[in-house]
C-alpha cells in the first residue's frame, strides 16, 4: 500500500544535500505532495503495516520523518490518505524503511 502526505517542514539541511545518491533531497518542498510506499522488506510481519504510515493519524495531526543517509533531513508532514494498490508518481515516491 501506499500513503499521501503533505510535507509540512522540513529542515535546510535537504537543500545542502550534495552526494550523488542522495540529491533527492534537494527537491523536498513545503506544501508539495509526496507519496510512501510500504514494501514487504519494511513491513511488520504482525501487522502487515509500515512504522510511521501515520495509520491512526487523521486530521491535522503533524507527523515527524527523517531521511535515510542524512538524519538532519528531517521535518513534519500530515498524512492525506492511504492508497491500497499504489500509484506513485515517479517524481516525490518514497519507500518507508
Amino acid at each position: 500500500y501506499c500513503v499521501e502526505f503533505r510535507t509540512e517542514s522540513l529542515s535546510h539541511h535537504c537543500a545542502l544535500e550534495t552526494r550523488p545518491y542522495a540529491r533527492w533531497m534537494q527537491y523536498l518542498r513545503e506544501g508539495h505532495t509526496v507519496c510512501v510506499a510500504c514494501q514487504p522488506p519494511a513491513m511488520s510481519t504482525d501487522t502487515h503495516r509500515c512504522s510511521g504510515d501515520g495509520h491512526n493519524a487523521h486530521g491535522d495531526k503533524i507527523l515527524h520523518w527523517e531521511a535515510i543517509g542524512n538524519s538532519q533531513c528531517q521535518g513534519t508532514w500530515k498524512k492525506i490518505r492511504q492508497l491500497e494498490h499504489c500509484s506513485c508518481p515517479l517524481v516525490h515516491s518514497f519507500i518507508f524503511t
